[in-house]
C-alpha cells in the first residue's frame, strides 16, 4: 500500500526497487567509508582477536536487522521507524523523536561525508589551499541534483559506488590472503590483558557494531520498492551477512598483513595493508576507492533522512508541505531541498566529529525503541502478519544487546558525545512542542 497524500491526485513515489538493488542499497549504506577508516581504531582496543569484535558486533546487528526485516515486511512504509513506533506505542512525541534522531544521523552523516570527500579531492588535485568547505559545497549540490532526479538514478548510483567499495574491500583480502595464519589472532593489547579476552573483545564490538549501521536505511524506501514485504526481508539479510563476511575476512588480512599496533596508528589503514601487500599496486587507486565509498555513504544517507521527512509528513508529524512529490520525477521534492538548507551550515562548521559520533548512541535508542515494537506487535491481538516474521527472543535480543551497547558507551566513552545527543534530543523536543498544533497522526 502506498500512502503518499490524502489528495488521490498527488503522484506517488515511484516503485522501482527489486530485491538485489535493494541489497546494494542497504550493504552501500554499511560497507560506507566506516570499514576504511574503522579498522585500524578496531585493531588498537581489541589486537589480533579484532576479528571476533565485528562476529559479536554481527550478532548484535543481526538481530536488529531482522526486526527491520519483519516490521518491513508488516508495514512497507516510508516513515519507517517513526511510523512503526506510532503503530505499536501510540505516543506521538516518541514516534516524532525517532524519526527526527534518524533524520540527525543522516544529515551529520552526509555533512561528514562531504567534507571527507572534498579532503581527499583537494588532496588528489594538488590544491590543499582551496576551502574544503567550498569543495565540499559543490559535492553536495552534485548529491541533491541525483536524489531529486529520481529513485532509479539514485539506485544505479549507488550499486556503481557499492560495487566499487565492495571490489575495494575483496582488493585487500586478496592481495593479503597468503599472510593467513601468520600471527595469533587471539592476541590482545598488553595494557587489557587483565581484563580478560571476552570483555576485550565485546568493548571494542561497541566500536565494530558502528561499521554495520545502515541496513536501516532499508526500510525507508519501502514505498519504492516493487513487493516491499519479500524485498526488504531478502535484501536486509543478504546485505547484513554480505557485510559480516566482508567485514571479518577484511579483519583478519589486515592484522596478518600490518601488526596491530601500526594498524592501530595508520591514517588509511586499508591503503598501508596495500602497501605492505602489493607494494607495486598504485596507492592513488585506495584513495579513488574511498572516495566512492565516501560518496555512497553521502547518498545513501540523504536518500533516507528525505525519506524519513517525507513519511513523517504524510503520517502527520511533521507539516504537509514536505509530503509533497514531483510530479515528473516522483521524488519527495520539497524534503530533498528542505534538507538542502539544512545542510549548508553544518558544511560550514569547523569540525563535526562530536556531532557525528553523538549520533551513534541516537541510533542505538531507535533501535531499542523499534525492537520494543516489534515485541508490541506481535502480541497485539489482530496484527497484521508480514511474509517474513521471526521469533520473540530475535526483537528481545536485539533490544538487550543496543542497550548493553548503550551503557558501555555512556560508561567508558568522553562526555562530549552524550551531551551533544541530549541537547539534539532537547531540541527535537523543543520541535515538537513548537510543531504539536499542527500534528495530527494516523490511527
Amino acid at each position: 500500500m502506498t500512502i503518499a497524500s490524502d489528495d488521490a491526485k498527488q503522484p506517488t513515489l515511484h516503485r522501482s526497487i527489486g530485491p538485489a538493488q535493494l541489497a546494494l542499497y542497504a550493504l552501500g549504506s554499511m560497507l560506507g567509508s566506516g570499514i576504511y577508516g574503522l579498522i585500524g581504531q578496531a585493531a588498537g582496543q581489541a589486537g589480533s582477536a579484532v576479528w571476533l569484535s565485528f562476529l559479536v558486533a554481527l550478532v548484535a546487528a543481526l538481530m536488529t536487522a531482522l526486526s527491520y526485516a519483519a516490521l518491513g515486511s508488516r508495514h512497507p512504509r516510508a516513515g519507517g521507524a517513526a511510523y512503526v513506533t506510532q503503530k505499536a506505542y501510540g505516543v506521538t512525541i516518541l514516534s516524532f523523536t525517532v524519526g527526527l534522531c534518524l533524520v540527525c544521523s543522516g544529515l551529520t552523516s552526509v555533512a561528514t561525508q562531504s567534507k571527507i570527500f572534498a579532503t581527499n579531492l583537494a588532496s588528489l588535485m594538488g590544491v590543499e589551499s582551496l576551502p574544503v568547505s567550498l569543495l565540499a559545497f559543490g559535492f553536495l549540490l552534485i548529491i541533491t541534483g541525483i536524489v531529486l532526479r529520481g529513485i532509479r538514478e539514485s539506485m544505479w548510483v549507488n550499486v556503481l559506488c557499492t560495487l566499487i567499495e565492495a571490489f575495494g574491500l575483496i582488493l585487500v583480502i586478496v592481495v593479503g590472503f597468503s599472510y593467513w595464519g601468520s600471527v595469533d589472532y587471539f592476541d590482545i593489547p598488553p595494557e587489557r590483558e587483565a581484563s580478560g579476552i571476552g570483555i576485550v573483545v565485546i568493548q571494542a564490538a561497541v566500536l565494530t557494531f558502528f561499521a554495520f549501521i545502515g541496513f536501516e536505511d532499508a526500510i525507508n524506501v519501502a514505498e519504492e520498492c516493487k513487493e516491499p514485504q519479500t524485498t526488504i526481508p531478502i535484501g536486509l539479510i543478504f546485505a547484513t551477512l554480505a557485510a559480516a563476511v566482508l567485514y571479518v575476512s577484511v579483519a583478519i588480512t589486515a592484522v596478518s598483513v600490518v601488526p596491530w599496533q601500526e594498524l592501530a596508528h595508520a591514517p588509511s589503514p586499508l591503503t598501508a595493508v596495500m602497501e605492505r601487500a602489493a607494494p607495486a599496486f598504485p596507492a592513488i587507486i585506495m584513495t579513488f576507492i574511498t572516495m566512492f565509498a565516501v560518496a555512497n555513504t553521502a547518498l545513501v544517507n540523504y536518500i533516507t533522512a528525505s525519506r524519513l521527512v517525507y513519511g513523517m509528513s504524510n503520517q502527520g508529524l511533521l507539516p504537509r508541505a514536505f509530503g509533497a512529490v514531483h510530479q515528473e520525477r516522483r521524488t519527495p521534492h520539497i524534503a530533498v531541498l528542505a534538507l538542502a538548507v539544512v545542510l549548508l551550515p553544518l558544511l560550514m562548521a569547523g569540525t563535526i566529529a562530536d556531532l557525528a559520533s553523538a549520533t551513534v548512541l541516537l541510533l542505538l535508542f531507535v533501535f531499542i525503541v523499534v525492537n520494543g515494537a516489534l515485541i508490541i506487535l506481535k502480541r497485539r491481538e489482530g496484527e497484521v502478519e508480514g511474509v517474513f516474521d521471526v521469533p520473540y527472543f530475535v526483537p528481545v535480543t536485539g533490544a538487550v544487546v543496543c542497550l548493553l551497547l548503550v551503557v558501555t558507551r555512556l560508561t567508558s566513552g568522553t562526555w562530549r558525545a552524550p551531551i551533544i545527543a541530549g541537547v539534539l534530543v532537547l531540541g527535537i523536543l523543543a520541535l515538537y512542542r513548537y510543531l504539536k498544533p499542527q500534528i495530527a497522526t494516523e490511527d
